[in-house]
């Protein structure tokens, strides 16, 4: 899957409420501020662990916003893409600011990403594992694009609705091999140099599947009190991945491993299109596009020949 830019800008007909003075009166861009509210409606902070930083990390409320890029990670690179096309908002899933910090001087690589974002005139917003949590979010994107059915949280959110949580689990239609369904994941993902590790029997059968968008090796106890034959999550570390597959009953659940920034990126056009969507229902008008960057640390790999 290429990561061509995916643009969601919406032409907007004007709500029909008593707050449009002309109902034939075009679109209007929205302020930070506005913005910041339709993200909260998609996305509410409250849905984010407590250990997490999300929300507006550099920008003025007042600002107005014609364009809005998203991206997995706010790299230089991503945000210099970001100013090159002039968007005035870049949303990341990724923090920028997730540990404490005693300085953003600009010689550093996060000191030097903030002035780049404000000697721009770039805001920053990060949905993070609100992202992950939201109905609609990061698993639930992975999960509809694997094909999974009655979808429920592996993990349900402290202050969501039952629909809400960290990670997903949920029913193929048909039974299919491991090594089928290794290459449906592989095949929805962009291209990305780690690829798709599998740990199971390749003829084995699977049914019922576990997601987790990002890294997810914390949900072992709910994957298998979920009954899934097999878990698909990304950055799973060698002792938490042995320690899985030695407690395994009859050998589920299997193990998908793929890359941290692919599990991730598949949610960017959806969240997009979901934001372009309120925006226009309240009839403003914004040009909303995906990064294009792949920012992914990994460049190449090198694997041995043979199946």
């Amino acid at each position: 899957m290429s990561m061509e830019p995916v643009n969601s800008g919406v032409a907007a007909e004007p709500a029909e409420s008593p707050d449009v003075a002309d109902a034939g009166a075009a679109p209007e861009a929205p302020t930070l501020g506005q913005l910041m509210l339709a993200v909260e409606e998609l996305w509410p902070e409250s849905l984010a662990e407590e250990w997490d930083e999300v929300g507006l990390v550099a920008g003025h409320p007042s600002a107005e916003i014609t364009r809005v890029m998203f991206a997995v990670d706010p790299t230089l690179e991503v945000i210099d893409e970001a100013i090159e096309w002039g968007a005035e908002l870049l949303i990341t899933h990724h923090p920028l600011l997730l540990k404490g910090v005693t300085s953003v001087a600009a010689n550093t690589p996060k000191g030097k990403a903030v002035h780049r974002l404000i000697e721009s005139g770039t805001a920053l917003l990060t949905v993070h594992t609100n992202g992950d949590s939201a109905v609609g979010g990061v698993s639930d994107v992975l999960a509809d694009a694997l094909g999974l059915q009655d979808v429920a949280p592996l993990t349900r959110a402290a202050n969501g609705l039952p629909e809400e949580g960290i990670g997903r689990v949920g029913d193929l239609a048909e039974a299919m091999t491991l090594g089928d369904f290794a290459a449906r994941v592989y095949g929805i993902l962009p291209s990305v140099a780690g690829g798709v590790r599998v740990s199971g029997d390749k003829d084995g059968l699977v049914r019922r599947i576990a997601v987790c968008g990002g890294a997810g090796d914390s949900l072992f106890d709910e994957v298998r009190a979920s009954g899934a034959d097999l878990y698909v999550t990304a950055d799973l570390r060698h002792h938490a991945a042995s320690e899985a597959r030695e407690a395994a009953v009859n050998d589920r659940p299997y193990l998908i491993d793929v890359s941290h920034f692919a599990s991730e990126w598949l949610w960017l056009p959806a969240a997009a299109d979901a934001l372009g969507n309120v925006l226009a229902d309240q009839g403003l008008d914004v040009d909303i596009r995906v990064s294009s960057t792949n920012s992914d640390p990994w460049d190449f790999i090198l694997t041995p020949g043979g199946d």
